[in-house]
């Protein structure tokens, strides 16, 4: 019986931090040792020079620092087909077919496009490739014929986006050859978009509020004791203030299950007053360094030999090429422009 199949990835603009570990990459690590999947992961860096073209360093740096950030979370090349997109012409191929099916009002319309624009300060000037970046997203998605894709919230109307362009394909051409996907998005609410430490919605490279899992523990205890909390919190014995502190928000996302008591009586007593901002950081370092430790271990295992996990993505690359091919000729077939 065939497995349904999982498609996720990254755009490789930088290493990979915790809003990317809560958001999406644990979730994968999970879904993938459950074995019930068949799991492609990529490395999106045609769509990373979307708006990087002229700084391509970035991204072939990136591409090596992100495959050890994927291989060092635990995704597992056995049990996962790990892969970079540039080197998969076929999803070009599709993204143009599919051009000719979406409005540019409605690309101008996505939701998760307009917001990334106004962050990114285009203005007039939008690059097209960016604009029609959700296209191509789409195209990544149903050349692997994915049933699931999981994904953080603000993702949402990108998974819409490809099953419009999928109903819109099948209903053209009257085929059923591509597959409509789902997304799966993050179980915990708060982990949908983790805020940056100063509070910010976003935690970026760019506004250099993230704590990267590639960070050692010197640099994640310096990064916890800068967070933002509560200005007003100003002595200990002050009542202080739980929402919108950065601290707390992290031990909602990052505390488990035998944390919760522990947390409760934290936010309680900080509340009330009597608690200072010190020991509240103490206390969250103790559970990121409890989640971090061992992936930090790994990665410095797996950078020893650069050369073997470029060879890796290599391999992954050939098999995804593969599979893209043949949902690429069941396509043109399905237009009819399969001409020999």
């Amino acid at each position: 019986m065939t497995k349904p199949v999982i498609l996720t990835g990254d755009r490789p603009t930088g290493k990979l931090h915790l809003g990317h570990y809560v958001g999406s990459l644990k979730n994968r690590v999970l879904l993938q040792n459950e074995g019930k999947y068949d799991m492609f992961i990529f490395l999106a860096d045609q769509q990373a020079l979307t708006d990087h073209a002229k700084e391509s360093e970035i991204i072939r740096e990136s591409v090596g620092n992100v495959a050890l950030d994927y291989l060092s979370a635990g995704i597992d090349p056995a049990k996962s087909t790990i892969f970079i997109q540039s080197q998969i012409p076929e999803l070009a191929e599709l993204t143009m077919y599919y051009m000719n099916l979406v409005s540019l009002a409605r690309l101008e319309r996505n939701p998760t496009v307009k917001t990334e624009i106004a962050q990114k300060g285009f203005g007039s000037s939008i690059p097209t490739g960016f604009l029609v970046y959700p296209i191509s997203q789409s195209a990544d998605i149903t050349a692997f014929k994915a049933n699931y894709v999981p994904v953080g919230n603000d993702q949402k109307p990108m998974i819409e986006q490809t099953r419009e362009i999928v109903r819109s394909f099948n209903h053209t051409y009257k085929t059923d050859v591509l597959v409509e996907p789902e997304g799966i998005f993050p179980k915990n609410e708060a982990a949908g978009r983790l805020p940056g430490l100063d509070g910010n919605a976003k935690m970026s490279k760019s506004l250099g509020n993230g704590i990267y899992l590639s960070d050692d523990a010197d640099t994640v205890r310096k990064k916890v004791m800068s967070m933002y909390t509560d200005p007003n919190h100003v002595r200990v014995e002050d009542p202080g203030q739980v929402e919108g502190n950065m601290v707390f928000h992290y031990l909602d996302i990052f505390g488990r299950e035998e944390d919760q008591a522990d947390i409760a009586a934290m936010k309680e007593h900080y509340q009330r007053g009597g608690l200072g901002d010190v020991k509240t950081k103490r206390y969250l370092l103790d559970i990121l360094e409890r989640e971090l430790a061992p992936i930090r271990k790994r990665r410095l295992e797996y950078a020893k030999d650069m050369g073997e996990v470029f060879h890796m993505l290599e391999k992954g690359s050939e098999v995804a090429r593969e599979v893209a091919g043949q949902t690429l000729s069941e396509v043109k077939a399905a237009m009819g422009i399969n001409y020999f």
